[in-house]
């Protein structure tokens, strides 16, 4: 499915496509008829010397004056048009490379053979025969000498330009960035000569680095290889390598992970080369390189989609949004108008976030009718009026409060949110006859330790419990921690790394799930897609990262080295927090879907009276703000649930 790309972009200002030399504008204005008139003198020139080649290199007169002017006359006119045909005339030459080069022997090859089929067809007249003797006794050796003359003075004069261009031509800015390029494949020889033909030069690349063997101990462009990913910490420390770009656009997360894994504790920029479609779409060149980001490490392969499925989902239907100002809703947001809503709904609490969620919207999907509405999701008659007014078809619910140690702080807030919130909307969708009901829940809701979690397990019950007596369609996709979300580990960390450091980390064993918000969204959207009502779907998170471990990455991609410029402090297990999150798509209460990425979670509901008279308690209780009792209660709702220590983290 197609998304924006924001994270790939030009970031150097000797990388930016305005910023390479071009010719004067005079140059360009007449620049077909000087290439015409090069080649002309080109072939006339090259004509001469096979005339002296074939006379022991001596000017006579008789081919000079008599024989040379006239043959020129058709050659030149063949040559003209054979070379006009094989588009000899419109190439770059500052470009040059070996299909030009190619395109140069076959026209020669076309021509020659034109001009011998021609000069033997004209020996059968006299005149010819006569004024031209001195061809007739060469033989074919003057032609020959020609074909070979063509080739090597057109493609000399081709690689004069570009060696110009790419040698004598540019602009050093002080002292050069001593550059190393990761991968000796097409794409590292690729940026090798884009860096070459930059106008202003910033790099002084000082080799290459490949595992493959074969490679070793050779040179691409005079720049030697000088050994293995394994070898880069020492290859980086005797060379002073200052950046280094990873120019392996197929390779996996993982192996890009582990060229920065390596080089922790080396003081060095890490930069990567923009993807392989990317490249082949033409949108960027192997020279606009980049910052590496955490998603290029993290990040995992693209995920496949239904698209026919989603799109009956949500095209020309009314989608209504709760969070629309959030990290998960405002991306929800940007995917659904890939499948063309009707019109898409933008419910918020918090003014500035819609507001700018708004305008990207209206200036990215300006076919599609976009509504800001400001609401409290815990306002019945609010929330009811605007279900009543726009009767949306399908309501994507990620309003929530998701901070673990806030909400441990606040535990009346996460239920009237995460709990009273769910319920009001899911009553309203019921109310009015809303087809589909899709609730985002989190990887917390699963044996839950904090009051986030467990607010959320609350939530889930409950819509599928109405899912029972109800027309509407409710479905849950639960998934763990988005890359970048607003209040996660990797803005926290990037802010302390911008400071300076410590970079705090809470327990040296704390993993967690990761996954991209466009991830996230595009299957969430496909498990509502796929959802017939009462499923807890979840979404396949691939592997858990040690925090600690994302913390050096990070501090290792911004140049800086673990615990010698930037220190990691462990600052202790806060309250509700586990050490492992619990979300797999495999074992006894899982069922498989047709996605490979997204399971079912087969669980026994809880009976609807005990289920509701439950949560009209806790709600009453959490009015009191009442950690302890809040608790006491959650637990009856919620079994699996473990508090803190069954005491209040802090007064409350």
């Amino acid at each position: 499915m197609p998304e924006p790309n924001t994270e790939t972009q030009i970031e150097d200002r000797n990388l930016q496509p305005s910023e390479f030399s071009t010719p004067p504008t005079l140059l360009l204005r007449f620049r077909k008829p000087l290439i015409v008139l090069i080649h002309t003198a080109a072939f006339a020139v090259s004509l001469m010397f096979s005339f002296l080649l074939a006379s022991n290199m001596q000017f006579k007169s008789s081919w000079l004056l008599e024989q040379y002017p006239g043959l020129l006359v058709l050659f030149i006119t063949v040559k003209l048009v054979v070379f006009g045909l094989f588009r000899q005339y419109r190439g770059w030459w500052r470009y040059v490379g070996i299909s030009d080069l190619t395109r140069i022997l076959q026209a020669s090859i076309v021509s020659t053979l034109l001009i011998v089929a021609l000069w033997w067809t004209g020996l059968n007249i006299d005149f010819v025969r006569r004024e031209f003797r001195f061809i007739s006794e060469v033989g074919q050796g003057v032609f020959m000498a020609d074909m070979f003359g063509t080739v090597l003075l057109l493609a000399g004069l081709r690689m004069v330009v570009r060696l110009y261009y790419e040698e004598f031509r540019t602009v050093e800015t002080g002292r050069l960035k001593r550059f190393l390029i990761v991968g000796a494949g097409n794409t590292g020889e690729a940026l090798l000569r884009e860096i070459h033909r930059m106008s202003v030069t910033e790099y002084d690349v000082i080799g290459f680095i490949d595992d493959d063997p074969a490679k070793q101990s050779i040179s691409i462009h005079d720049i030697p290889i000088l050994g293995t990913v394994e070898q880069l910490p020492k290859i980086c420390a005797d060379n002073n390598i200052e950046e280094v770009a990873i120019a392996m656009p197929s390779a996996t997360h993982a192996q890009r992970r582990r060229v920065i894994q390596v080089c922790e504790g080396t003081k060095v920029r890490f930069r990567t080369v923009p993807s392989m479609t990317d490249i082949a779409s033409g949108r960027f060149r192997v020279s606009q390189i980049r910052d590496v980001d955490i998603n290029d490490l993290l990040g995992r392969e693209a995920v496949q989609l239904e698209p026919d499925s989603i799109e009956a989902f949500a095209k020309d239907k009314t989608v209504l949004v709760t969070g629309a100002g959030g990290s998960i809703g405002s991306e929800m947001c940007r995917q659904i108008c890939y499948f063309k809503p009707r019109q898409l709904l933008l419910v918020e609490q918090a003014e500035n976030p819609l507001f700018y969620i708004e305008r990207e919207l209206n200036n990215l999907f300006s076919g599609i009718a976009i509504k800001a509405v400001i609401c409290d999701i815990t306002d019945e008659t609010r929330v009811e009026g605007i279900f009543r007014h726009y009767k949306p078809d399908v309501v994507i619910h990620a309003a929530a409060h998701k901070h673990v140690p806030l909400m441990e702080l606040n535990p009346g807030e996460a239920i009237k949110n995460n709990v009273v919130g769910t319920k009001t909307v899911a009553d309203a969708a019921d109310n009015n006859a809303t087809a589909n009901f899709v609730m985002i829940s989190t990887d917390k809701a699963v044996n839950p330790t904090s009051i986030m979690g467990s607010s959320k397990r609350i939530a889930e019950l409950y819509i599928q419990d109405l899912n029972k007596t109800s027309n509407t369609h409710f479905v849950t996709v639960r998934f763990g921690n988005v890359l970048g979300s607003e209040g996660s580990v990797v803005p926290i960390f990037r802010k302390q790394i911008a400071r300076g450091g410590p970079v705090t980390v809470t327990h040296p064993e704390m993993k967690r799930y990761f996954m991209t918000i466009p991830e996230a969204s595009q299957l969430v959207l496909q498990a509502a897609a796929m959802g017939k009502g009462g499923e807890i779907f979840v979404l396949d998170m691939g592997e858990p990262v040690k925090i600690v471990d994302l913390a050096r990455e990070l501090i290792t991609l911004s140049g800086f080295r673990p615990g010698e410029d930037i220190e990691v402090v462990f600052t202790g297990k806060r309250p509700g927090e586990k050490l492992f999150e619990e979300l797999s798509i495999k074992g006894e209460d899982m069922q498989p879907t047709r996605h490979p990425k997204i399971g079912i979670w087969t669980n026994i509901p809880m009976d609807r009276d005990t289920l509701r008279k439950g949560i009209d308690e806790v709600v009453q209780i959490a009015q009191t703000q009442d950690y302890n009792r809040i608790t006491e209660k959650i637990k009856q709702l919620v079994p699996e649930y473990i508090g803190a220590d069954n005491s209040s983290p802090t007064n409350h």
